[in-house]
């Protein structure tokens, strides 16, 4: 395939062609954005880009853009009249004590606390066996800067507990700065580690850490491709440039994804390389011997296979490899290839994930989405199902193996999450930390149903209200799905959503394709050529909704966020009638480009990419959002949200595709753009700041179904 690429700078765009937005009835006067000449050639077709200078995120014409549209859609959503009571109650509900599940680190006793309203999450502990009141502040991240907007990623213990290292985003981007910390005196012991992407830390003895991170990018840090990974490994005491790079050094061999682990027992490194987000390599090494060379166990990216356990030279593993709903399987290092697997919880119709804890396996698994999870001895011996709270999503069954108890936690759509102390000897579970929320769950209802999609597959929804609704077909409904990366969503409480079924409002959650509730298979089928079933099966959940009186599509909202901001995407480009609001958020909008930025190559196999084959760029060009906007059309009144600092999907897509909108929306449906400033992706986002986009995407929803006050009125 020949492409060509014909881009004016933009220090010569005075010559540029501008277009202005004229709308008959708008509400909104949308800003002048400029075009410019860029043609891209696929296949002998020739593909106009007419935004493409807003990719360029380091430029004063973008920064200007964005400023701009910020003012707009600010000064829109000020004037709606109930914006500031929705964020009053959001503020109300938020503010009470959080706590996550304590875990233990050398001589201490560690957990994550929230008084309420704290931006970050801060760490505090006690002395193990000693009284939890005695807890005092270990690590505050709400001190890194002012604004919350310095959070703190993953941590990592040396394996005596005695040094931390802790990762840091900086207005949230995925790029981290790694800082290590003696964990007694709370001091820092040496240089911080810089350009660290996509990481954990895992530490070989007390010495060091292996780490994983890319070489910096030419350009622009936040938008430039990343597609060779590297394992490193950090020796305590010496400088970030003299880390020896352990794997991915080699040119001719290129993994978008390497993750490295040491087995608890300091034996083994194990590497993980990757190509894409689904499908690995495996690989592993013996610590103990000097001079020792990796070990091939898989030599193909066709499975996801993953090592969670050994006792000496037996390794425990988890796959699908042949097993589209995953088993676990038992090998010997001396032989470890697939040949020599053998079975130790085999496949069921069940997808499998599995943890251990306490010289136990926990078998979880999703029967249509719901957590059922089964407790197993190390010769794959059942020994009993876990009596869990509810029906919902458990997790956290994780813990060391010398350890007697392990936490988990429990939560549906209607229930916040608490935590449960479960005795791994005798099976018993007993409240260890119960929600302080101010809210009765036993005024909600939560069902699930099934539904038909387009080519007859059933797929199953949540659907979550007040007891008594009145299903009259006027109720603002929220509809919400992902539907793509194996990702599958369980069902679980968002303090967000309370606000928004106080209003009367319905939150419906689809479990369609392209997700992992039915394993590798469910998740093939949304994935390449095949992602329409993933928009057909959420159209077909609003039509549910239609056909049973729920709702209408005047008072239907779709929501979705990074492959759900396609999904949002293409289906208001498909269905412009199907919701009278759209809410994509930081979505995959251009398919034709997403592949050049950052690590978005590693997505191809989701979606693959306009390069792989003629067939395929057309593919992609059918339903790419950004591609299929088109003039004289009404869409939804559409609130596209980003975060200026967003590299993993480049706010350059939302940018482009707000473009593409506001030049030819027709009708007097806004389509605003909010572009959040120094935050990324959305994880460590400031509790401060998702109340704020909270409020306004629910401001915007209501105000554009008609309704000039709020329906319920809140204390």
């Amino acid at each position: 395939m020949k492409k060509i690429i014909i881009f004016f700078s933009l220090a010569l765009c005075i010559a540029c062609k501008t277009t202005t937005i004229q709308k008959k009835s708008s509400p909104v006067n949308y800003p002048e954005t400029k075009t410019v000449n860029t043609i891209d050639t696929y296949f002998n077709t020739a593909v106009k880009d007419p935004y493409r200078w807003l990719e360029d995120d380091r430029s004063k014409d973008t920064e200007a853009w964005v400023n701009t549209q910020n003012k707009i859609t600010f000064n829109y959503l000020e004037n709606i009249p109930y914006r500031d009571a929705l964020k009053a109650r959001l503020s109300k509900l938020w503010n009470y004590e959080k706590t996550g599940a304590p875990f233990i680190e050398g001589e201490y006793t560690y957990f994550y606390k929230n008084n309420g309203l704290q931006n970050q999450y801060v760490i505090y502990r006690y002395k193990t066996g000693e009284n939890p009141n005695t807890s005092s502040v270990f690590l505050d991240p709400n001190t890194f800067k002012k604004d919350g907007t310095v959070s703190l990623g993953n941590i990592s213990f040396s394996k005596n507990g005695k040094i931390l290292a802790y990762a840091i985003s900086e207005g949230g981007s995925d790029w981290r700065k790694i800082i290590i910390m003696n964990a007694e005196t709370k001091t820092i012991i040496e240089d911080t580690l810089t350009d660290v992407k996509f990481s954990g830390m895992s530490w070989y003895k007390n010495e060091g850490f292996y780490y994983s991170s890319y070489d910096k990018p030419e350009g622009s840090e936040l938008s430039a491709k990343t597609d060779q990974h590297k394992v490193y490994y950090h020796k305590l005491g010496t400088s970030q440039k003299d880390d020896q790079v352990i794997y991915g050094a080699t040119a001719n061999e290129k993994h978008r994804y390497i993750y490295a682990g040491v087995t608890k027992d300091d034996r083994y490194l194990i590497i993980s390389p990757r190509v894409s987000t689904s499908g690995n390599k495996l690989l592993i090494k013996d610590l103990s011997k000097p001079n020792s060379t990796f070990i091939t166990i898989l030599n193909h990216t066709d499975s996801d296979t993953s090592i969670i356990e050994n006792k000496g030279s037996k390794l425990y593993l988890v796959t699908n490899l042949n097993a589209p709903n995953n088993k676990m399987v038992t090998v010997d290092v001396a032989n470890p290839t697939p040949e020599y697997w053998e079975d130790l919880i085999p496949e069921t119709k069940n997808v499998l994930s599995a943890s251990k804890g306490g010289g136990s396996f926990f078998a979880e698994y999703m029967v249509h989405a719901v957590s059922k999870v089964l407790q197993y001895d190390y010769n794959g011996k059942l020994i009993r199902e876990v009596k869990l709270p509810g029906v919902g999503s458990a997790g956290g069954f994780g813990a060391k193996n010398e350890e007697l108890d392990l936490y988990y936690s429990f939560t549906n759509y209607k229930t916040p999450g608490n935590i449960y102390k479960y005795n791994i000897a005798n099976g018993t579970s007993e409240l260890f930390r119960k929600s302080k929320i101010d809210f009765n769950a036993d005024d909600y209802e939560s069902n699930q149903v099934f539904y038909t999609s387009k080519d007859g597959t059933k797929i199953p929804m949540i659907i979550t209200h007040k007891k008594g609704l009145k299903l009259n077909g006027k109720n603002p409904t929220m509809l919400y799905a992902y539907g793509g990366f194996n990702v599958s969503l369980t069902p679980s409480f968002n303090i967000a959503n309370v606000v928004w079924m106080e209003q009367g409002g319905i939150y419906a959650v689809p479990n369609i394709r392209g997700g992992g509730e039915y394993g590798k298979s469910w998740h093939d089928a949304g994935t390449k050529m095949q992602k329409q079933n993933v928009f057909d099966d959420f159209i077909a959940a609003a039509e549910y909704l239609f056909d049973n009186n729920y709702t209408t599509p005047n008072y239907l909202a779709i929501r979705g966020g990074s492959n759900g901001g396609l999904l949002i995407g293409a289906t208001m480009t498909q269905r412009p009638d199907l919701a009278k609001v759209a809410l994509p958020a930081v979505g995959v909008l251009d398919m034709l480009r997403y592949h050049t930025f950052t690590a978005g190559a590693g997505w191809a196999y989701d979606y693959g990419t306009a390069e792989d084959s003629q067939a395929m760029f057309e593919y992609l060009k059918g339903y790419s959002p950004l591609h299929n906007v088109k003039t004289d059309v009404l869409y939804p009144a559409t609130l596209i949200t980003t975060g200026d600092h967003d590299d993993r999907v480049v706010p350059a897509h939302s940018f482009k595709f707000a473009a593409e909108l506001q030049s030819k929306q027709t009708g007097d449906n806004p389509t605003l753009i909010r572009i959040e400033t120094d935050a990324g992706h959305g994880a460590g986002t400031p509790v401060s700041k998702t109340i704020e986009q909270y409020a306004d995407i629910y401001g915007f929803t209501l105000y554009n179904m008609g309704f000039k006050t709020l329906p319920i009125q809140t204390k």
